[in-house]
């Protein structure tokens, strides 16, 4: 048996789980041979879940299962955006099992490269509400990391968002660029009107509380109190079958070279 592992950081929003579905109807139909497998990364989503009787298995059970299963070759998808924290717990996870296996490897984030970059960013800008005016500004949020290099991806997107549309930006909630040096921006141009989009692969608790929520240091309020009016867009990049075809095509290149091992 050849296995597909998908691992993602875990949600308990409906609304994302359909998305994540859309996925791996994606990927069993363009690998039908391969078994697919699931695991999550957030041990804080899969107690959560467990209380409600949603089990889930991390990366280590869920690869242990596959040895168990008599997986001969798995190769490992994480669907997460950058090449982070999580995603280095993946790599390291799945060298441990290494000798398990015939073949055992990892595949690459959604963000791996320069191409990835320009290739995600149009995308996105093209989910832009067409009702969108010439002078209303575009805003996506990113996690970031500043706990890890790979933050400075961030700072790529952003770049490729200005220099692809002149009143786009993207800030991190948790990194580079931060907010507050877009909002000054803002300010600096003399923005009216914001879209507010996630630039995450769902539209989960930071997207409803900390960009669109009525909290007093969401984004949204902050824009309210310095005169910006903003439109949020609840749609995370994972829903989107443009993006998921990153990942897939990632997957793909994966089993390829995997296969000429």
């Amino acid at each position: 048996m050849d296995a597909i592992l998908l691992v993602r950081f875990g949600s308990g929003d409906k609304e994302a789980e359909k998305a994540f579905t859309d996925i791996g109807r994606l990927v069993r139909e363009k690998f039908p041979s391969y078994e697919i497998r699931w695991a999550y990364t957030s041990e804080m989503i899969m107690k959560r879940l467990a209380e409600k009787g949603e089990i889930f298995d991390s990366p280590k059970e869920a690869i242990r299962k596959l040895k168990e299963s008599g997986a001969r070759k798995v190769v490992v998808q994480p669907l997460h955006i950058i090449p982070g924290m999580e995603f280095h717990e993946i790599v390291e996870t799945v060298s441990r099992f290494k000798s398990d296996f015939g073949m055992i490897t990892v595949s690459r984030p959604l963000l791996n490269s320069m191409d990835d970059v320009k290739r995600s960013v149009s995308i996105m800008l093209s989910k832009v509400p067409a009702c969108r005016k010439k002078e209303d500004a575009v805003l996506f949020m990113g996690h970031g990391s500043l706990r890890h290099p790979s933050d400075m991806i961030y700072v790529a997107v952003a770049y490729a968002v200005e220099k692809s549309d002149g009143n786009a930006f993207l800030a991190s909630l948790k990194g580079n660029p931060t907010f507050d040096e877009v909002l000054a921006r803002l300010r600096e141009k003399k923005i009216k009107r914001v879209y507010l989009m996630p630039f995450m692969s769902v539209a989960g608790d930071h997207v409803r509380k900390n960009m669109a929520g009525p909290e007093p240091d969401s984004w949204k309020s902050i824009l309210a109190k310095n005169g910006i009016d903003s439109i949020p867009v609840m749609k995370g990049m994972s829903e989107y079958d443009e993006i998921a075809d990153i990942w897939l095509d990632h997957l793909e290149q994966t089993i390829k070279q995997s296969a000429t091992v």
